[in-house]
């Protein structure tokens, strides 16, 4: 099959994808996980088999501040921030990765922190490369009642201190690559834990959140690559919101990109290799809000700094020496 042929299907199914969406009347944004529009960066959020998937030591930073200068009605603040390490690395021989990925997400008087140890097994089949992933590890949720607005507050709600618990966190994803395209479904919080702070009024269940990460890449003409990347993302299998965009690189150094984010936000996105060798890349996106504009602040920053160490092989290679008397 041509790159043409392949392309005109790629567009088709991601066509077909947006009309269902667009047209779905459960269409809502009711997603408790952090979002990012650097997301085609940052599979492993979204997808633990991810890990050591490329290869070599990887890791990456990013700081998002979501509406900023957004204040509450009563002056206070409440904007989201979030920031999202990860760690990544592969056993070549085992074919086995494994990850480390914290997320801190901070929205107005509650702070959620995420750790979580990912492993990964990736297997050729046929052209392409299959791999299976999980992870597990800690989901801590706090809640600030000095911070917290209640219109009508019950008697016993405490109007000051704050309140944590921690509970056990467990995700699966699938991923196929076949070099020209990758396609992964994953689902995180698969075990729901709830958080009720101590008293059972105020339960708040951590929902099942599941992801379809879609990617076509296109080398139209020398060192330039196109790649369009589409993110579904659903609640329980309720609630639904995507995000779509197209980058663009050059010699593996420079990129740039638009991105949409369903019924919010247009985006650019912009990327540079500081280092010669590309190990090292800083990478910024900014969000304008174009609907709800009345209850949000019009616009988001998002800054990404992504290092790749190669993995150094140990093998020394036999040289062939020549002298006058002896070849060996």
């Amino acid at each position: 099959m041509s790159t043409n042929s392949r392309l005109d299907n790629f567009l088709k199914c991601l066509k077909y994808l947006l009309v269902l969406i667009f047209f779905s009347p459960i269409l809502t944004h009711a997603q408790q996980d952090a979002q990012f529009t650097q997301y085609m960066f940052n599979g492993m959020f979204y997808n633990p088999a991810f890990a050591g998937k490329e290869g070599g030591y990887r890791f990456s930073a990013l700081h998002r501040s979501q509406w900023a200068g957004y204040s509450t009605s009563s002056g206070q603040g409440g904007a989201p921030i979030t920031q999202l390490i990860t760690a990544q690395g592969r056993l070549d021989t085992k074919n086995i990765g494994y990850g480390l990925t914290i997320v801190n997400d901070q929205i107005g008087p509650s702070n959620n922190l995420e750790v979580n140890l990912q492993g990964s097994y990736h297997k050729k089949l046929k052209r392409g490369v299959l791999s299976i992933g999980g992870s597990v590890g800690m989901f801590s949720s706090s809640l600030d009642y000095g911070e917290l607005i209640v219109v009508n507050p019950e008697p016993n709600l405490p109007s000051s201190g704050r309140e944590n618990q921690i509970a056990l966190d467990v995700s699966a994803g699938l991923l196929y690559d076949r070099g020209d395209y990758y396609i992964g479904l994953s689902s995180k919080h698969l075990n729901q834990p709830t958080f009720d702070f101590g008293d059972a009024t105020y339960a708040n269940q951590l929902k099942n959140h599941s992801y379809l990460l879609v990617g076509y890449r296109i080398r139209p003409i020398g060192q330039l690559r196109i790649e369009p990347s589409f993110l579904l993302k659903t609640v329980s299998l309720n609630n639904f919101s995507y995000d779509v965009s197209v980058m663009a690189t050059h010699q593996n150094r420079i990129n740039a990109g638009l991105a949409f984010r369903g019924e919010e936000s247009v985006s650019v996105i912009l990327g540079y290799s500081i280092l010669r060798d590309n190990s090292l890349k800083l990478g910024y996106a900014f969000d304008l809000v174009i609907s709800g504009v009345e209850a949000k602040s019009p616009t988001s920053h998002e800054f990404m700094l992504r290092y790749a160490l190669s993995d150094v092989t140990r093998e020394v290679q036999r040289v062939i020496q020549r002298t006058p008397r002896f070849r060996y």
